[in-house]
């Protein structure tokens, strides 16, 4: 047989070997993937419907670049789904609108050069990026005129130049809050003159700080806060009006409590907002619009809505389109300013997160599902719906993903509830498993049936491991209505969190969870049910992961930057009023149950849970000496973690406290004080190094 023939016999018989063998399994999700996994953040659609802008978020390299929050990249994508880079790399890009000539894009980033924040334009084609507008404490919003040559910001205040002085001498005392430095509101030329320079901005003459702009018509809508505290920015901001030309405000709308997006009309004539139904809604229950000179507000769904809005834009002068939370679900509705509703896509596909329509009535959407984080979709006038556009993880479809179902179940009042389950990927029929339940913060938030598996809860990366991962809505949830939002106020660590006890109770009773293997994690009011748990339900936890959380009522209200929203909101009184109530329902009270392997971890730089609540815990925790603890302090980071190398961090130990405390039997001590994060990432391991 020539050697020719020979060669072709041997690869066709390899050929036909490797299509006799199985295809190799998928891997699962590993914390490294989670790590790099791009989402998109927001979308701008242009006048034409021809063209998505987004800003796509990348994560930062942990060990391989400069640590630091994700990156915020330019793309666009046209309506067939050919996509292209814009400002891409080591770019902050976010606030993307488009010209009305549908030309340009607009976007502000600090670039190369920047002193501060500014305003930049790039060509709907591509090219070079330019700036088009700075202020020396960097722009924080803006808001296009609709001729384009013209755009409101926000800006910081500059300290007085004695301050400053001041403060190059070395005397840097701050007066606490009382050093504060306003946020102003501005009007500036965007288009340049045809001679000379374009004139300096002008500040409007706004009683505080300003936020949530909005421009049409002759009107330019913003809210105005007393002070730029966090405390006021939730609780007391105000729309008012403003006519732009003279800077004078023509009328204000009688919101009070929480405010959400708020927005005018293309025609300036009519305002909607979603806000809090009255002072004591946890969250913004209200969906309500007025006329050009604000005023009282004429509701868009009844009190009784059992959803919650969360976006919106318009879609004419009187009709609007609008994001529905819906249970665990999310709704596309049309509202018109006559009453009207008409759903156009029901919940049950994707979960939607941002919107954004066109002149020609195309719409753009950011959507995720359990198979994938937030992607670009587009819905063109008269398809049944939407189509994605953006694949922003190919590499997802070579892993393998823990299935993900929607459970309800009963609270031992009869309350129906709702939560997600991740089953292991490896279940023997019958067999009871490690149990993981996650508890969303808030509690004025929930959980939707998307990808759930972030940094601080990677539910695929545990059920890779065997174990069960169940995410609860409990009591004071949104995404049920104004009465299921508030159905846990003025009782902390009550009934909803029996909501979380009930939920382990039901996954037990069906087979699914070893009662002696069940754990517990969760972030800022997570946190505080996870430290609940440890201790006052210590019997029935066997470990624990609190982040961020709050172990002591009253001294967390007393070095909390928002005050006023938790006695107005969640605690209905101020602590020190109840303060039998705030010493019981507070896991510190109840640390002499505690056998509960706890760990903890906690931003030192937290102004909403102040550090203290970590450090307590831990210290009465340790005295006792009843069950492991450890404690994590992440240096610079606030109320959670933004930095690449801090989030990977506390994965790792989550996963690792996990593995170990859930384990049968338990291995001795605890798991390494200091992570392989090489051997995670999949680099050379130390113990490999010469």
């Amino acid at each position: 047989m020539p050697a020719a023939v020979r060669l072709v016999c041997a690869a066709l018989g390899l050929t036909l070997f490797a299509a006799a063998l199985p295809a190799a399994t998928p891997e699962p999700l590993s914390l490294a993937d989670i790590a790099r996994l791009r989402s998109v953040r927001e979308v701008a659609v242009s006048a034409d419907g021809e063209l998505v802008a987004y800003v796509l978020g990348v994560p930062r390299r942990p060990w391989e670049e400069e640590d630091g929050p994700a990156w915020g990249e330019l793309h666009v994508v046209d309506r067939l789904g050919a996509d292209r880079g814009f400002v891409t790399g080591r770019e902050n890009v976010r606030s993307l609108a488009w010209t009305p000539d549908g030309r340009e894009i607009l976007f502000l980033a600090r670039r190369q050069g920047d002193e501060a924040t500014c305003l930049w334009s790039i060509p709907r084609d591509g090219g070079e990026a330019r700036r088009r507008l700075c202020h020396e404490t960097g722009i924080e919003e803006y808001a296009l005129a609709g001729d384009g040559r013209q755009v409101a910001f926000t800006a910081r205040e500059k300290a007085p130049a004695a301050e400053r002085e001041r403060r190059e001498k070395g005397f840097d005392a701050v007066v606490f809050e009382e050093s504060w430095l306003q946020t102003r509101l501005f009007v500036a030329e965007l288009a340049p003159p045809a001679e000379g320079k374009a004139p300096a901005p002008r500040q409007l003459d706004l009683p505080g700080s300003a936020s949530g702009l909005s421009w049409a018509g002759e009107r330019l809508l913003a809210a105005v806060a007393p002070t730029p505290s966090v405390d006021d920015g939730y609780m007391a901001r105000q729309l008012h009006l403003i006519d732009p030309a003279p800077g004078t405000v023509v009328g204000r709308v009688e919101n009070r409590g929480k405010l959400g997006p708020a927005r005018l009309a293309p025609d300036g004539a009519h305002l909607a907002f979603i806000g809090a139904a009255d002072p004591k809604d946890p969250s913004t229950a209200r969906f309500a619009f007025t006329g050009s000179r604000g005023g009282v507000p004429r509701d868009l769904v009844p009190a009784d809505f059992p959803a919650h809005v969360q976006e919106f834009t318009w879609a004419g002068p009187e009709r609007l389109l609008a994001i529905v939370a819906r249970g665990v679900g999310s709704e596309v509705v049309a509202f018109d300013l006559a009453g009207g509703q008409e759903p156009l896509l029901p919940a049950g596909g994707e979960v939607w997160g941002g919107i954004d329509r066109a002149a020609t009535g195309a719409i753009a959407l950011v959507g995720e599902s359990s198979a994938h984080p937030a992607e670009v979709f587009f819905w063109e006038p008269g398809a049944a719906a939407p189509r994605r556009l953006t694949d922003s993880n190919p590499w997802l479809a070579t892993r393998r993903l823990a299935p993900q179902t929607v459970v309800g179940f009963a609270a031992r009042d009869g309350l129906a509830l709702e939560g997600m389950l991740l089953e292991p990927l490896a279940r023997r029929p019958g067999e009871r498993v490690p149990l993981v339940v996650v508890v969303h913060g808030g509690p004025e938030a929930h959980f939707a049936n998307g990808w759930l598996s972030r940094y601080a809860n990677p539910g695929q990366v545990l059920a890779a491991r065997g174990m069960a991962v169940f995410y609860p809505n409990y009591r004071g949830s949104t995404g049920r209505g104004l009465a299921f939002s508030k159905a846990g106020q003025g009782d902390p660590a009550g009934a909803e969190f029996d909501d979380v006890v009930d939920a382990v109770d039901h996954l037990i009773a069906t087979g699914l969870a070893d009662p002696e293997r069940v754990g517990i994690t969760g972030g800022s009011y997570g946190g505080y049910a996870t430290a609940w748990a440890a201790t006052r339900y210590s019997d029935r936890f066997a470990a624990g992961v609190m982040f961020v959380g709050i172990s002591e009522i009253a001294s967390k209200a007393g070095t909390t930057d928002i005050p006023v929203e938790d006695e107005q909101v969640h605690f209905l009184d101020a602590a020190h009023e109840r303060f039998d109530l705030a010493r019981e329902r507070s896991p510190l009270f109840h640390v002499a149950r505690s056998r509960t392997p706890l760990l903890i971890a906690h931003g030192d730089r937290d102004p909403r849970v102040h550090p203290s609540q970590s450090l307590m815990l831990y210290r009465y925790l340790r005295r006792l000496a009843q069950a492991p603890v450890r404690l994590v302090w992440y240096p610079g980071e606030g109320h959670g973690n933004r930095r690449a190398a801090s989030q990977l961090d506390f994965s790792i130990r989550l996963v690792e406290w996990f593995e170990h405390f859930l384990a049968r039997p338990v291995p001795a001590g605890m798991p390494p004080a200091e992570p392989d994060v090489r051997a995670v990432l999949g680099l050379e391991t130390d113990a490999a190094r010469p």
